[in-house]
């Protein structure tokens, strides 16, 4: 049995809702990088994942927050959003591995999900992750509709 320990890594959440539990989990340590683009605001449920959720204590600036509006595409997502933001996460931040969920409730045809996200853009995405040459995990997440 080989058991590699990773000093670093970076979990990726792509969901209409935050993780919360994910955020809390390593809220307060600098060993892993959080990076959620979420539906924040109009009362949406669960109501956390505000921009300024930023980490504590040896985590202070390794949970962030992205907000985003109703309707957001593909394009605007991977071109305007993912692709600046996780280029600059890892330059930085220089994680030895990653692990990316991608939640079923960002995509259109949820029913409460209120994003423009295609399973095709969800494709782009781990292809742009994966173009990085860095080990990765990629796992599905919860949807309402789907």
């Amino acid at each position: 049995l080989n058991i590699q320990c990773i000093s670093y890594s970076t979990y990726l959440a792509s969901f209409c809702n935050l993780c919360i539990g994910v955020e809390e989990a390593f809220y307060t340590t600098d060993r892993v990088m959080t990076l959620s683009l979420h539906k924040y605001g109009d009362n949406f449920f669960p109501g956390t994942g505000n921009i300024l959720d930023k980490g504590a204590k040896q985590g202070a600036g390794y949970s962030l927050n992205v907000p985003l509006n109703n309707g957001v595409t593909d394009e605007m997502y991977l071109e305007e959003i993912f692709k600046p933001i996780l280029d600059k996460i890892l330059e930085v931040f220089q994680p030895g591995a990653i692990f990316m969920q991608c939640g079923a409730d960002s995509l259109a045809a949820d029913r409460l999900g209120t994003f423009n996200l295609t399973t095709r853009g969800h494709a782009h995405m781990v292809e742009y992750v994966k173009s990085k040459n860095i080990p990765l995990l990629v796992s599905g997440g919860g949807g309402y509709t789907i």
